[in-house]
């Protein structure tokens, strides 16, 4: 064979072999971009859905606080959702509202209501008859865009009217479709949709879709913009990925809700590079539709085409190597030469393939980059348990150490996990027994310090090997909020059915045990001398231990119940990790027991009253984590709360007795009544058929008001007849009435009363207002009492009255003294910080806004105390506080932030605006003189540094230093003088001197 024939053939060979390593190379590289394509999707449409159900949780969860209430006012409204936080720890929630059900009867007396309430320019709109409103009467936080919908009636509008029906007559979340926000102001490119839950009168069933009508009084509901809703959600994945949602099942261009890229190109990197996915949300249909944009699967569809070319390469170079070999048998020398030619080409084929190896190494960096960037820990291993690879968070997840050789040892891995586990049951069950196919197995893992973990274990093909991919999410907070919710509300139900003490305080117990299995509890009380610990539950511990505190004096006890004493005595939580660190003898009951661990919780009335404490044993030594620490303190607080109301239930059992001798000179204000007359006109209205008296009330106030005058007063103590200001004559001849308890302002308050007396309560408890005789407005609290045998006629009601005029006033006063400087009237360091940070997050969201922070210092203004006295000093500061109010604007906030140093906030003011206006505020300190006693004039200047304000600033902390800096700098320049910082190197932009 000649050299030809022999260099085609081998070229031939080899270029078959190249054929097939690139036609290999390109099926595998279609297979990764689509499955990294379905991955992306599937974690895209996993975080959307998981965001929405995270609000409408939190929907749900200002459900509940009307669940638990009979009103919620405004005030506790705002409460509520300011301690949520909503706008930091829920991003794309532009408010949560709620819309009460009006008749059209009623929106007069809404209005006037929402008016008196502080908002004169209140009014339902759009304007018009309709056969019941929905008007947006709470909405949080009341921002500037969200006062544009505050009064709008969310009832008048078709799309809107469809969920809220929805809502009602399945008693779960609704959505609307997609619609344009009433903050937006009308703007046709912003979409939005809103998600609304039902809120029914606690006192009506609501198991049918009739009686969820007749018991319906609300609806909460959060407003959402598909633009901010969709910030942030698919993260890195979601790079070079087109996200389409349609509203609806149909992909029409008037259903289209949201475009990541509106601008982006029309076709998809491949045709099988799109997904069209149904997702249903809060019982509304949305439609995705995710394409790959051009450029998503470059990087892997560009390794078919390095091994094709350097197959062909390398066949070229052996094809020629043969030519050259069969030359070579006639020239010897030549093919020397020739062979190292050959042997430079060779050198050239082994760069390309380190080459090569250094790209599949960064694609193994960029795999590892994107594991270590999810919130889940992730670990894969095979059945045999070697350990394939983990990412960050499931190291820091499990607090994995350094030093932990777990890719070696898979099995030392394995044990430290089984470390921190409470119950390692569920972990281990899973390794042997792992799902297979493309099932996935959940568990719940409950941790030593108190986490809860969610473990996910499904079995995937690594290669030619067999593995399981393990995700471990976090659900700490989440399964915290829930078994709280949980056991807040069976304690609830258990007070309001009458439950004996020791039965709640046991149900208390069992909550906090079946959350911590490891964990053993106690509730002790202390008795009426408040020297001694009774025992109040303790399901799970010996009887010779609990009878060995039972009955005790504090002074006597010692060991491990000695630690129970000590946390009464002293009023605070004790925990000791080691029981047996101290000598055995005192600790002999916690030997028996079986306990090496103890923590003490004491428990507080709603007065901040010492009622007893809250004990958990360990059988370990063990420390509470913050987790254990805050199932105990809500522990704490429930039972709390079951002491006090059988504390009040026992009093009241064991007052009526005394009560004859007691009523006539109790100091608290009481009234005798007899509400039968208004019993019978309720018993008339029944008979009429009025079954809903709530409803028969919106509807007709008058009536509710000729009930009120039904009511007699039978008797008042010295101390009723003190608080309106009366005397016995007045009592004789009948000038007392039910305006001394409930006046005109008061009647709901009135009417919730009587439905609850009517219903079968015997104890109603509300805020109310009342009129004196000598014409005085005053604020109340009442507690109505049905006394025993009377709950059918209602003509006994014990009715106790505390006026609270004062206290509020109080409240407000200590509120003003908590936010103001006493020297200057100017916000204190405090409310200035506090204003600062809100500010802060405003610039987060607003990132084209800005604002400025300037800090002032009042220059040698310790010569000025030294040389005049610190009351001149004072007159100073008092002074210069009066000059800054005077040059500011509304929105500006100033306050004193140290001795005589100064801080001013200007929102939406940029570096240049601010120095003109420091400037100015400079001149006229420094031509303001100060004149004292005995005619001395004094003349003030200040130094002042500035710094602009951003909302990529870490946090707020980071400009104040930054005017600070500045500051001094001003006065080390001479003082009297501005300086600017904007972060650089030397960090001045200009500076303002004195002339």
């Amino acid at each position: 064979m000649g050299p030809r024939a022999l260099a085609a053939l081998v070229l031939a060979l080899c270029l078959g072999l190249t054929y097939g390593a690139w036609r290999n190379a390109d099926d595998a590289s279609e297979q990764q971009v689509q499955a990294d394509f379905d991955f992306r999707v599937r974690e895209l449409v996993g975080n959307i859905v998981g965001r929405m159900q995270t609000y409408i949780q939190v929907l749900h969860g200002v459900q509940g606080l009307y669940a638990s209430s009979q009103e919620v006012t405004r005030r506790e409204f705002h409460a509520y959702l300011a301690v949520q936080q909503v706008d930091r720890h829920f991003p794309g929630i532009h408010g949560i509202g709620y819309l009460p059900l009006l008749s059209g009867g009623a929106l007069a007396r809404h209005e006037a209501g929402v008016r008196a309430d502080g908002y004169p320019g209140y009014a339902v709109r759009p304007h018009g008859q309709r056969a019941w409103h929905a008007p947006i009467t709470y909405l949080e936080p009341l921002s500037e865009s969200n006062l544009l919908a505050f009064g709008y009636d969310i009832g008048s509008e078709p799309v809107r009217r469809a969920a809220l029906e929805q809502a009602r007559d399945t008693g779960q979340a609704a959505m609307t479709g997609k619609i344009h926000l009433v903050q937006d102001g009308g703007s046709a490119q912003a979409h939005g949709f809103l998600v609304v839950l039902p809120v029914y009168d606690n006192g009506l069933p609501h198991a049918s879709v009739e009686q969820r009508r007749a018991a319906l009084r609300a609806w909460v509901f959060a407003p959402f913009r598909m633009g901010d809703l969709m910030a942030g959600v698919g993260g890195e994945s979601a790079r070079q990925l087109d996200l389409e949602i349609y509203d609806g099942a149909q992909l029409a261009e008037a259903a289209l809700m949201y475009d990541s890229l509106p601008g982006a190109l029309s076709s998809a990197a491949s045709d099988s590079l799109v997904s069209q996915q149904a997702i249903s949300i809060a019982g509304h249909a949305w439609t995705l539709r995710v394409r790959a944009m051009p450029g998503f699967d470059g990087e892997l569809l560009a390794r078919p085409r390095l091994v094709a070319l350097t197959g062909v390469l390398a066949s070229i170079v052996l094809a020629l190597a043969a030519w050259l070999l069969a030359a070579g048998r006639a020239r010897a020398q030549a093919a020397l030469a020739r062979s190292s030619e050959l042997t430079g080409q060779l050198e050239q084929g082994q760069a390309s393939v380190l080459a090569m190896a250094e790209a599949a190494q960064r694609s193994q960096a960029m795999l590892r980059s994107i594991l270590d960037s999810t919130i889940d820990g992730i670990l894969v291993d095979n059945t045999e348990g070697r350990i394939f690879t983990s990412n960050r968070r499931f190291r820091d997840l499990w607090q994995v150490p350094d030093a932990l050789d777990w890719q070696a040892d898979g099995a030392a891995l394995v044990r430290h996990v089984e470390s921190q586990l409470e119950q390692a049951a569920p972990f281990l069950g899973a390794r042997v027994h792992a799902p297979h196919g493309h099932r996935e197995r959940r568990d719940v893992l409950h941790l030593r310090d108190g986490r809860v973990v969610e473990q996910y274990v499904r079995s995937m093909q690594l290669g030619n090997e067999q593995a399981r991919l393990w995700t471990f999410r976090d659900i700490s907070e989440r399964s915290q909020m829930e078994r709280r919710e949980h056991t807040r509300r069976q304690v609830l139900e258990m007070l309001a059915t009458g439950a004996p003490l020791e039965r709640v305080l046991e149900s208390v117990v069992l909550s906090v045990q079946a959350d911590h299995p490891a964990m053993l509890c106690s509730i002790l009380l202390l008795d009426e001398s408040r020297h001694r610990l009774v025992l109040g539950a303790a399901p799970g511990l010996p009887a010779f231990f609990n009878l060995s505190s039972h009955g005790h004096d504090l002074d006597t006890l010692q060991g491990v119940h000695g630690i129970a004493a000590q946390a009464v005595r002293d009023g605070q939580r004790v925990i000791v990790g080691d029981l047996h660190a101290d000598a055995q003898e005192t600790m002999e009951l916690a030997w028996q027991a079986q306990l090496q661990s103890c923590w003490a919780e004491p428990v507080r009335g709603g007065s901040g009253k010492l009622l007893g404490v809250l004990m958990a044993y360990h059988r370990h030594p063990t420390l509470p984590g913050a987790a254990h620490l805050a199932r105990l303190s809500e522990a704490a607080h429930l039972a709390g709360m079951a002491i006090e109301q059988a504390q009040v239930a026992l009093a009241l059992r064991a007052g009526e007795a005394r009560f004859r001798s007691l009523y006539d000179h109790a100091p608290v204000a009481l009234w005798e009544q007899d509400w039968s007359a208004v019993r019978a006109a309720l018993d008339a209205l029944e008979l009429a058929g009025v079954h809903d008296l709530g409803a028969h009330f919106q509807a007709n106030p008058d009536a509710l008001r000729q009930l009120a005058g039904l009511v007699r007063i039978i008797d008042a103590n010295g101390a009723a007849l003190a608080q309106v200001r009366a005397n016995e004559d007045d009592q004789r001849r009948g000038a007392l009435g039910l305006a001394q308890n409930f006046d005109d302002s008061a009647l709901p308050r009135f009417g919730d009363a009587l439905l609850a007396l009517a219903g079968g309560a015997h104890l109603f408890e509300c805020e109310s207002s009342f009129v004196r005789l000598d014409g005085a407005a005053r604020q109340n609290e009442l507690s109505l009492l049905v006394m025993p045998g009377h709950a059918d006629s209602l003509d006994f009601v014990m009715v106790s009255s505390l006026d609270i005029t004062e206290r509020k006033r109080m409240n407000a006063e200590l509120l003003q003294l908590a936010t103001t400087d006493f020297l200057t009237g100017l916000p204190n360091r405090r409310h200035f910080m506090a204003s600062l940070e809100n500010e802060h997050a405003r610039l987060q969201r607003e990132l084209a806004s800005c604002a400025s922070v300037l800090m002032l210092d009042i220059d040698h203004f310790k010569r000025v105390n030294d040389e005049y006295g610190h009351a001149v000093g004072d007159t100073v500061l008092r002074h210069l506080g009066a000059l800054m109010c005077q040059a500011l604007r509304k929105v500006d906030v100033p306050g004193r932030v140290g001795g005589e140093e100064f801080a001013i906030l200007l929102p939406g003011t940029d570096l240049s605006a601010a120095a003109v206006f420091a400037e100015r505020l400079r001149r006229r300190v420094a031509e303001s003189s100060l004149t004292i006693d005995g005619g001395i004039v004094i003349s003030i200047t200040v130094s002042i540094g500035m710094a602009a304000m951003a909302g990529t600033d870490a946090d707020c902390e980071a400009v104040l230093a930054r005017a600070d800096e500045a500051l001094y700098r001003a006065k080390r320049g001479g003082r009297n003088r501005i300086e600017q910082n904007d972060g650089g190197s030397d960090g001045v932009l200009s500076k303002f001197m004195a002339q």
